[in-house]
């Protein structure tokens, strides 16, 4: 198959139970929850993606014919011989286009798999890391793996809904998803800062109150980087 790939590049794991481990990032186009649209977010199942996956025109981007290709190019990026090598797939939804060809071809260069979907797909074998990260409504096919990263607060998803499945570790990472104008004379910057300081709150006074549960901060936005 063809991969289409949004963006790829070397940065450091910025959230999650591997928060500060170097490594390759291929984020893959598109999504089954959203079209990754401004215009569709109103109707999208999933609505606080803060993501860019649509197209292949980011940095690194493209469209690779083969999995073989497509993990050469990765390995471009790791930077040298020293530590494990890990490669995330993420993107969008990464399971729409992960398969066994392109998990033999990263094993083949030397990587340990990590990949964060939002749990609608079943998940191939031969992955190392498998973060789920329920979304609103939809259906959880899978049920299993290493880490439940639970975006909070929801409407629809509660922490509780979820804790008793078969996850090694359970995440629970404030909502950042202001997307309102400015409508009482605030910069839109300030009125987002208040909100998301506010949901930081509520996921660490959940997390003192339920310790099964472990605060995961986006680190890489606050540092600035990708």
């Amino acid at each position: 198959m063809t991969y289409s790939v949004k963006e790829m590049f070397l940065s450091m794991q910025g959230e999650g139970a591997h928060t500060g481990r170097v490594s390759v990032f291929i984020r893959f186009s598109g999504c089954n929850l959203w079209s990754g649209r401004e215009k569709d977010r109103a109707k999208a199942v999933c609505k606080f993606c803060d993501t860019e996956f649509v197209g292949t025109d980011g940095d690194g981007g493209g469209q690779f014919k083969t999995a073989a290709l497509l993990a050469k190019e990765a390995q471009s990026y790791w930077p040298g011989q020293d530590g494990d090598k890990w490669v995330i797939c993420t993107g969008g939804e990464p399971l729409l286009q992960l398969d066994t060809a392109l998990i033999n071809a990263l094993k083949a260069a030397g990587f340990k798999i990590a990949v964060e979907t939002n749990g609608t797909l079943q998940a191939p074998s031969g992955i190392d890391w498998l973060c789920v990260s329920p979304k609103a409504n939809a259906k959880l096919r899978q049920a299993c793996g290493d880490e439940l990263k639970l975006v909070y607060p929801q409407i629809e998803n509660k922490p509780e809904d979820f804790a008793n499945l078969d996850f090694m570790v359970f995440s629970l990472q404030p909502l950042d998803n202001n997307k309102d104008g400015d409508k009482d004379g605030k910069t839109i910057s300030e009125k987002d800062d208040k909100k998301a300081r506010g949901h930081e709150q509520a996921a660490f006074n959940y997390c003192l109150e339920n310790p099964k549960w472990r605060l995961s901060l986006q680190t890489h936005k606050y540092l600035g980087v990708r």
